[in-house]
């Protein structure tokens, strides 16, 4: 059974389309990242797939159950945390979790285990308005996570959290996966989602321009060696003579990407030296995940 089912989804506001034709396919115990900048269709697409914004057109199945007004019982199957989560600000963390459970049928007994688990602990007395952004987000994934869902989706889960936080709930996510359950979340931090997802679906303008392994995603940051020469002409014409492919990327010098050069670049500076033109500069580069991603979206 595939967990998330999205068929030819869209959503139109008027004459702005908000998400354009996106079909999406999540099976269990699966870690997937929706990637995007700021306004690219996350929290529109997430909103959809839990039925909280109806789509203009397409399609959604959870758990195999389509999601319509009348699928009620998949929602005791599903967490989620979507935006800023909401809280009653003048009850504890234990309260807000324990009228949460109540309103679940749950009674109080997982309380406890998800205060623990979200490391709560020392909040557990204080008022739910005086936590800090970090914590407020921290008790939200705690109500998504009380009733045990089988799939969680979660619009920017790391939002606020220190450096310390977002290793915790990134190893929390990990273990829920591990245990079968199937994770969905929303990102714009990339090396974050690099860490974390198993496969990314990258949004752009509504569309899903790219979807693969985080590996494939990984992969694309491929070294490469950047030469600079005095004498171009010549330059190119000792390194086309000697097999290599010198791509002109319009900036000083020139590119090679074969793994020969990258892996011994004296063996370039040699050449072009005993052809009377040696180099001025010489360096093995690499695209970070950021550039490879903005390159998806095309984004300079």
């Amino acid at each position: 059974m595939t967990t998330i089912a999205a068929t030819e989804l869209t959503k139109r506001y008027r004459d702005v389309v908000a998400v354009d034709r996106l079909s999406l396919r999540v099976p269990p115990g699966e870690i997937y990242a929706l990637l995007g900048l700021n306004g690219a269709g996350k929290t529109t697409t997430i909103r959809m797939l839990l039925g909280m914004v109806r789509p203009t057109s397409g399609t959604v199945s959870l758990l195999g159950t389509p999601v319509r007004p009348a699928a009620r019982a998949v929602w005791s199957r599903v967490g989620y945390l979507v935006e800023t989560p909401a809280a009653y600000p003048e009850l504890t963390v234990a309260e807000n979790l324990a009228v949460a459970a109540r309103l679940r049928g749950l009674g109080d007994a997982p309380v406890g285990e998800v205060i623990a688990r979200l490391g709560l602990e020392p909040y557990a007395t204080r008022r739910a308005r005086t936590l800090s952004l970090g914590n407020a987000q921290r008790l939200g994934l705690a109500k998504a996570l009380l009733h045990r869902p089988e799939l969680l989706v979660l619009d920017e889960p790391a939002n606020g959290l220190d450096p310390a936080g977002v290793a915790e709930i990134r190893a929390l996510l990990h273990d829920l996966a591990r245990e079968g359950v199937t994770v969905l979340l929303s990102s714009h931090i990339l090396t974050e989602v690099a860490r974390l997802a198993g496969r990314i679906g990258v949004l752009d303008r509504g569309r899903l321009v790219w979807e693969g392994a985080t590996s494939d995603l990984v992969a694309r940051a491929r070294p490469r060696l950047r030469v600079a020469v005095r004498d171009r002409v010549a330059g190119a014409a000792a390194l086309h003579a000697a097999g290599y492919r010198a791509e002109d990327t319009g900036e000083p010098g020139f590119v090679l990407s074969e793994d020969t050069a990258i892996r011994r670049p004296d063996d370039v500076a040699a050449l072009l030296a005993a052809a009377g033109c040696p180099p001025t500069r010489l360096a093995v580069e690499q695209d970070d995940l950021e550039t490879c991603f903005l390159r998806l979206v095309g984004t300079p």
